[in-house]
């Protein structure tokens, strides 16, 4: 699971035995799944996460060589199974295109006054090596477009330089204008306001985006200051320039302080000559998504993704990051998962739905892997993606945790988009696995904010329903101790069948899950 601290939330085709014959018409509501769920073994997932987190696959670092080793691993299975690869070139890779970051060459002036790159502002994204020239800006106090309050009202900022800040407005009373409670709203959450305010800025055609958040200034600065191994997605679009700015920065842009004009404000367009020389210094680096689908025998254009994130941190200062249960746990969850639906389907009994398999690479870099595969190149259409379960660290138990017994699991997001989702997960838990279902992490205000922090939240920004599954942390998390000596086998046996019978549920109901909570 991708730590608290990235600020990235500042991304051969082989078919089954027998599918040469038509396939038989068995109901699946008359099926019973468990058949296939005891095929789940313990046994069998401590072999395969004893090989996917030893030594020999190098802590799977995005990019590296253990990850390309990790890949091999899936596909090997896959094919084992008789599981196609999801694309329809019958290739189990999808090519994620990053970037190794460097610091930026950065020249900046603001009404002539020369600023300097760290110290003044922090380039976030990197773009292509170019230049920009303007001679106004436009100030968007927060930048937002929502239907209780807009920043964007009778304002065009197509191919304009713009400048917002971190934040939303109150009322008089001290509530939020957008909530309208004490609450604030998506707009003031530290994980998601980021990447809001610039995407909206992006698509209405901004030429740069100036981004006053002094919370986060100095730590920016310090990460993007300096070559720590930090990844990014290459962007399709590298129209759009992205900086933190200082308030120096902000003076400079105003001839006045920020605490000196309303910031609230629809927004205002003023005069200020800004030239900017920017040099890209990053290089290219090559990793890979892994996709199997099993197609649905009646509905094979709705998916249900189950995921997991294939990478891990690697090997740093000569000791391997084996990443055991993070997400060495989940990886292999969701290939015996997999193995259990291709034995359905080779017996007749395969689910009415499409199911794809998604191992997904960069997690742990700021989720560029999901992120690629729902902003950049969904290898099905979201739109027919009926529901991701995601599957992050269960093979372990939780320290902290002073209620109930070890047999539990806390699932994060279930009733966030869908009711119809979260009711199938109590259902059938009840009727199979019996497991506590903890919900503490699922909590608005968890200050963990787990819910953004896995690969998941890339498929719920797009209104699809998610369930994380997640054991919590331990005192081996992002550790080398995070071997395969130290998992539960017997627990992750029994949540992997838990993801197995939701999926099994979801796919073979009539009905598509209905989304009746999205924002």
């Amino acid at each position: 699971m991708k730590s608290i601290f990235s600020i990235a939330s500042l991304s051969l085709l082989f078919i089954a035995c027998g599918s040469s014959q038509k396939s038989k018409t068995t109901t699946n509501t008359t099926t019973d799944p468990s058949v296939y769920a005891k095929t789940i073994t313990q046994e069998e997932l401590k072999t395969a996460l004893y090989q996917y987190a030893s030594d020999e696959f190098e802590g799977r670092e995005t990019g590296a060589e253990g990850q390309k080793k990790a890949v091999q691993f899936l596909k090997e299975h896959y094919i084992q199974y008789g599981i196609p690869a999801a694309k329809s070139d019958g290739n189990y890779f999808q090519d994620v295109p990053l970037q190794l970051q460097s610091k930026p060459e950065v020249k900046l002036t603001v009404n002539d006054k020369n600023l300097t790159s760290l110290e003044d502002f922090v380039s976030i994204n990197p773009m292509e090596t170019s230049t920009l020239n303007a001679n106004e800006i436009v100030n968007l106090g927060y930048g937002i477009e929502d239907d209780k309050f807009s920043n964007y009202k009778n304002v065009d900022i197509k191919d304009k330089v713009v400048f917002f800040i971190n934040g939303e407005p109150k009322n008089d009373d001290g509530t939020y204008v957008i909530s309208g409670t004490k609450e604030d709203s998506k707009w003031s959450n530290f994980r998601q306001e980021f990447a809001l305010k610039r995407d909206i800025a992006m698509k209405k055609g901004a030429k740069a985006v100036l981004y006053y958040n002094p919370k986060v200034f100095a730590m920016a600065a310090l990460r993007y200051g300096t070559s720590s191994g930090r990844m990014s997605l290459v962007s399709k679009d590298k129209k759009m320039f992205y900086f933190l700015v200082n308030t120096e920065t902000v003076k400079a842009l105003f001839n006045k302080d920020i605490t000196s004009f309303d910031k609230s404000f629809t927004n205002e367009t003023q005069p200020a000559t800004i030239a900017l020389d920017y040099t890209n210094k990053s290089k290219a680096l090559s990793s890979e998504n892994v996709a199997a689908i099993i197609k649905g025998s009646e509905k094979p254009n709705e998916y249900v993704v189950i995921s997991a994130h294939l990478d891990h941190e690697g090997i740093k200062d000569g000791e391997v990051y084996n990443g055991a249960d993070d997400d060495g746990s989940g990886t292999v969850a969701v290939l015996e998962i997999a193995q259990a639906f291709a034995k359905a389907k080779k017996e007749g009994h395969g689910p009415k739905r499409s199911i794809v398999f998604l191992n997904v690479t960069g997690e742990e870099k700021g989720l560029l892997g999901s992120r690629h595969y729902t902003d950049n190149d969904p290898i099905f259409p979201l739109e027919n993606t009926v529901a991701n379960l995601n599957i992050d660290m269960i093979g372990r138990t939780d320290p902290k945790r002073k209620t109930g017994d070890r047999n539990y699991i806390y699932l994060i997001g279930s009733d966030k988009l869908s009711t119809d989702l979260h009711n199938i997960s109590e259902d059938v838990n009840t009727k199979y696995t019996n497991i506590e279902l903890d919900y503490t992490f699922n909590d608005d205000n968890d200050p963990n904010r787990f819910y953004y922090r896995s690969d998941h939240y890339n498929f719920a920004k797009n209104n699809i329903p998610v369930i994380f599954y997640f054991n919590g942390t331990h005192d081996d998390y992002h550790r080398p101790s995070d071997t395969p000596d130290k998992i539960e086998y017997d627990l992750l046996e029994n949540r992997a069948r838990l993801v197995f019978y939701t999926a099994w549920e979801v796919a073979n109901r009539d009905a598509r899950l209905v989304v009746d909570k999205a924002e």
